[in-house]
């Protein structure tokens, strides 16, 4: 009996370390294609009755998919002012955001120009992902670039996966260390494919407690390249009911604006974000920015169909102009696309 808990000890401490062996030799082979992410955006704040643009830095890890194309975490630069992108080697290029899908996490930069040695890298097929199989990943934790954590598919978690691009999200779970800087960075099946990129972690105290979640694979290949919709620049909060009727809305919902990114399609449509940071129901909410009622004639609403058309309007609008209904200042006014 004695001899064969020594055999079995034996066999573990080598299976451990062989595939220990195999995600070193695989992360030598991928990481050329991983990039940090470097932010700034700015906040516009009242304070004794004047506006004041204050700067905030972001920080994030995304990965090449093509030649000119990085994918990333929606969060990252949703509402960025402006986007570096920084190799393994070295190399800084701008970027531009050309898709994005905030629900699902997911979004796709545009470089200026090819990068001299990033290696582009291979999205796989997250459906093949079992329930603890081994992943890993690279990414930026806390500043520290190109810094590896391994775990393993704890599960899968749906949420509202309708037809709708704009409401369609699925998430991979993983015990693999995620902190901030991590969002946006690739999680890795064994061979060194793309399987999710990391979105967020559940946690009480703030840091890593073991439950984080990257959007899958299959998620973002179908919403940034097969559905592939326009980059819009703003941050909005759906509001109805009794916030509705506080802000006077002529309808039952609307899209109240939080941000905008100034050289954005609605940034240079004049859409204007909210100056008032006040807390509604716990949440931090930016107020005294437009409410828009309406895109192409389409009534913003939070039903299934209302969804879907919003979301056919968001992928013709890169070929065809956008003109918003909006509600400013107590005033119904339209905003049209150049």
């Amino acid at each position: 009996m004695k001899n064969i808990l020594i055999t079995v000890v034996v066999c573990l401490f080598f299976t451990s370390a062989l595939l220990g062996q195999d995600l070193s030799k695989a992360y030598e082979k991928v990481v050329d294609g991983v990039v940090v992410i470097m932010t700034q955006e700015s906040e516009v704040l009242r304070q004794s009755g004047q506006e004041k643009k204050v700067a905030v830095a972001g920080l994030g890890t995304g990965f090449l998919v093509d030649d000119l194309y990085i994918m990333t975490a929606s969060h990252v630069v949703h509402t960025a002012e402006t986007i570096t992108v920084k190799f393994n080697d070295g190399e800084e290029i701008p970027a531009n955001v050309i898709s994005d899908y905030k629900v699902a996490d997911v979004a796709l930069l545009k470089l200026k120009w090819k990068s001299k040695n990033g290696k582009v890298l291979k999205l796989a097929d997250s459906d093949e992902l079992k329930i603890g199989e081994q992943i890993f990943i690279i990414g930026a934790p806390l500043g520290l670039s190109y810094s590896f954590s391994s775990g393993h598919v704890s599960g899968k978690q749906t949420s509202n996966k309708r037809t709708s691009a704009l409401v369609k999200a699925e998430f991979i779970q993983t015990d693999a260390s995620i902190n901030h800087g991590n969002s946006g960075g690739p999680m890795f099946n064994t061979k060194g494919e793309v399987v999710g990129i990391v979105s967020y972690i559940l946690s009480q105290s703030g840091g890593f407690e073991g439950i984080g979640f990257a959007a899958s694979s299959n998620i973002a290949k179908d919403l940034l390249i097969d559905n592939h919709a326009m980059w819009t620049g703003i941050d909005g909060k759906v509001i109805s009911g009794d916030l509705a009727k506080i802000l006077n809305l002529p309808q039952p919902e609307g899209l109240l604006v939080q941000k905008v990114v100034l050289l954005s399609p609605m940034g240079l449509m004049g859409v204007k974000g909210g100056s008032f940071k006040v807390a509604i129901d716990n949440e931090e909410v930016f107020l005294g920015g437009d409410v828009i009622l309406a895109i192409n004639g389409v009534q913003l609403a939070t039903s299934p169909k209302a969804l879907d058309e919003i979301a056919q309007v968001l992928r013709a609008g890169n070929t065809n102009p956008l003109e918003l209904t909006v509600y400013r200042a107590g005033k119904i006014i339209t905003l049209k696309q150049q």
